[in-house]
């Protein structure tokens, strides 16, 4: 009994931990001051107004959700068909090729950044929506692999080849029973996506131009002129988001559970 209340103890205070920092500063988003200082003086929903008043933070907050979205329909798709392909067992050199696919999660990003604006520049994507996509799905796709590839690792391949003996084809094997099976995993993967492309500001710095401010770089920007609530504010609606979709994956997991 001890030792259980000792590892409730750890967990709790470990927990307490990571979310510190988010309990110290989220409260500040609904200050009335300029500033952002404790004791709160009176409770206001002025900077969440000034986010979607202010032309910059709307059209921060726009450029967010279309690259967003953007990275986490390309990085699923990718991801889902590399990890498909790494799946194979006759594939030469598989974890050589896997290391390859998570390289661009330990390469730093400064780095990473100048290699893709010059690579950019060469096909003239660069100051694009385009080209934003394409940076933030390199960094996106580790994820969706990483995701995808437990999801597949946990299924059954005897109920694959039942399905193929039965005359179904390789496309009709993948649709009715690969991918709802490995669904949970992609849908995991495509939030990852979806949460790094939002939280992402190195290389938006490197291969976006004015118009393709995003929310993150926003927020880069007004720290280094001002640090305003409004800052607090954005980093609520992020946390709020995450939290949101997390919800809607969860309960999609759990309806796709209980349809198989």
């Amino acid at each position: 009994m001890p030792m259980k209340l000792a590892k409730t103890a750890f967990a709790a205070l470990t927990i307490l931990f990571l979310v510190a920092p988010l309990i110290a500063i989220l409260p500040l988003a609904f200050t009335s001051s300029v500033i952002l200082t404790y004791p709160v003086p009176s409770w206001s929903l002025r900077w969440f107004e000034e986010l979607f008043t202010a032309d910059a933070w709307r059209r921060a907050i726009v450029n967010s959700l279309i690259i967003g979205t953007g990275t986490t329909l390309l990085a699923t798709v990718l991801g889902t068909a590399a990890s498909l392909g790494l799946r194979n067992r006759l594939l030469f050199f598989r974890g050589s090729m896997r290391t390859l696919f998570l390289l661009p999660m330990v390469v730093p990003a400064v780095v990473l950044g100048v290699g893709m604006q010059v690579l950019l520049a060469g096909f003239g994507l660069t100051n694009s929506y385009a080209g934003v996509i394409i940076a933030h799905t390199v960094v996106a796709v580790p994820f969706v692999v990483v995701s995808v590839t437990g999801a597949l690792a946990g299924i059954d391949e005897r109920v694959e080849l039942a399905a193929q003996s039965l005359g179904a084809s390789p496309a009709t094997v993948f649709r009715r029973v690969t991918l709802p099976l490995a669904m949970p995993g992609v849908l995991s993967g495509a939030v990852l996506a979806f949460a790094t492309s939002l939280d992402e500001v190195v290389l938006t710095l490197f291969v976006a131009g004015p118009n393709q401010r995003t929310l993150a770089r926003q927020m880069f920007s007004s720290i280094r002129e001002n640090i305003s609530p409004a800052i607090a504010a954005a980093a609520f609606l992020f946390i709020a988001a995450t939290v949101v979709i997390g919800l809607v994956v969860v309960l999609s997991r759990s309806m796709l559970a209980k349809r198989r």
